[in-house]
């Protein structure tokens, strides 16, 4: 669940376990007290109200008598006293002191004389003081007990709060002061251990491995590049050197001298080449963070790129085979001229190694889960299964000897990763079932 769902369910889930301990306290003790505590106060002034009747029936038939003794015990105890006649008929007298805010007790109590005989009705009302049920109606227990089950529910909320948030974004904070620091710990020890979780914690985690995994491959990359590139002008410069050499300590004849020059031309261009491959592959980096895309229709590329291609395979006594299935009006957002280089690539790779007499090459297109796919594959040598996830490394090479012979730099494949996974797709290598490489790569569909 994600932390935006789950802190506002947490935080009602504590509200409403706070609220229902609170009423479930008052019903369970709190009303009980305070109930009892009325009862006995009820029970108290009833036993109070027939002592005071009891002493009326002594005064009577005196009615002054009873008058001063019921309006000095009105104000003494802040009670209202109402005599009435036998039937009710007639209010003999009254003494109000009772404070109406407060909650009152109202009793009637019958006046009778020693031989039983009812002369008066009293109507004594009492207020049941508020002072006085607060400060019974919480016990010390019960208080004690409330308010230690809210710090336990606060405690558990913290110690959710840090196991469960705080400590993942320190380990986090840990982990990202060492990035990139290039220590020469494997890829296994530099991933974060791996959550479970399927909240933003989890997502998270996920996106910093992948991105430490980006950036250790993008340093091995590195390295690897320049050890290419120093391996790559090495060998032809060696071959250089050692034909000088021969040139100037020993005397040639014309035609072995023209021989050496000419394998030193022909290795002096192949180290031009290799430098204007790699400043064509940085141009074309800086360029795509530029290029400007724009929705061209995918059966219509597809079939222009097959029409360009199986003209031209056709002159080199090679055949192109193609189909797909994508239909009218499903658009890809692309930079044109970006993505037909990237076929170039394609085309070129299979004319250079394929190695087959009788070249074919088989190119077709889907769409699937909102991307079209686009597959190029040949009935060539194709590649060993070790390399093929190397093969969009830069300057990497299957067969160095062959690269020699046939040309190249070793940046085509890596130029066409770059510009597919600057349009948002995925490019990928595999053995053809047609028995030589294939090189699958996505497109995202616009959505209309």
């Amino acid at each position: 669940m994600k932390l935006k769902r789950k802190l506002p369910l947490l935080f009602l889930l504590t509200f409403v376990l706070i609220t229902g301990s609170v009423v479930a306290y008052i019903k369970l003790f709190a009303i009980k007290d305070i109930l009892s505590i009325e009862n006995g106060l009820r029970e108290k002034y009833t036993g109070e109200d027939l002592k005071l009747a009891d002493r009326v029936s002594a005064l009577y038939p005196d009615y002054k008598s009873i008058g001063d003794y019921l309006q000095q015990i009105s104000e003494k105890e802040e009670i209202s006293i109402k005599l009435y006649n036998r039937d009710l008929s007639n209010q003999i007298m009254a003494y109000l002191n009772a404070n109406r805010s407060l909650v009152s007790s109202d009793q009637w109590v019958p006046v009778k004389t020693s031989d039983n005989r009812l002369v008066f009705f009293m109507d004594i009302k009492r207020p049941l003081l508020r002072e006085s049920i607060l400060s019974h109606r919480l016990s010390y227990q019960n208080v004690t007990s409330f308010i230690l089950m809210l710090i336990a529910v606060f405690l558990l909320l913290t110690m959710y709060f840090h196991y469960n948030i705080t400590k993942p974004i320190q380990a986090l904070n840990t982990r990202l002061k060492s990035v990139g620091m290039g220590r020469g710990e494997s890829l296994n020890s530099l991933q974060l251990k791996a959550t479970r979780r399927n909240d933003e914690i989890g997502e998270l985690y996920k996106q910093f491995n992948d991105m430490e995994k980006k950036l250790y491959f993008a340093r091995k990359e590195q390295i690897d590049m320049i050890a290419a590139i120093a391996h790559d002008l090495k060998t032809p410069l060696t071959t250089i050197n050692g034909f000088v050499e021969l040139l100037l300590l020993k005397e040639l004849p014309e035609g072995e001298k023209k021989e050496y020059y000419e394998l030193i031309l022909k290795k002096s261009n192949y180290i031009t080449e290799i430098i204007n491959g790699f400043s064509a592959f940085t141009k074309d980096e800086l360029e795509l963070e530029t290029t400007e895309k724009k929705p061209v229709e995918a059966l219509k590329l597809f079939e222009d790129i097959a029409a360009e291609y199986e003209t031209e395979l056709s002159g080199l006594d090679s055949a192109l085979v193609w189909n797909h299935s994508f239909n009218p009006n499903q658009y890809v957002w692309i930079n044109e001229p970006m993505l037909r280089r990237v076929f170039g690539n394609l085309f070129s790779n299979v004319v250079r190694y394929a190695g087959e007499n009788e070249l074919k090459v088989y190119m077709s297109g889907y769409t699937q889960d909102h991307y079209a796919y686009f597959q190029v594959e040949d009935n060539g040598r194709g590649v060993p299964e070790k390399d093929l996830s190397y093969l969009f490394l830069k300057f990497f090479t299957v067969d160095k000897s062959r690269q020699s012979k046939s040309g190249g730099t070793g940046l085509g494949l890596a130029s066409c990763k770059s510009i597919i996974e600057h349009h948002g797709g995925e490019i990928s290598a595999f053995q053809s079932s047609y028995g030589g490489l294939g090189i699958r790569f996505t497109l995202p569909l616009v959505d209309t």
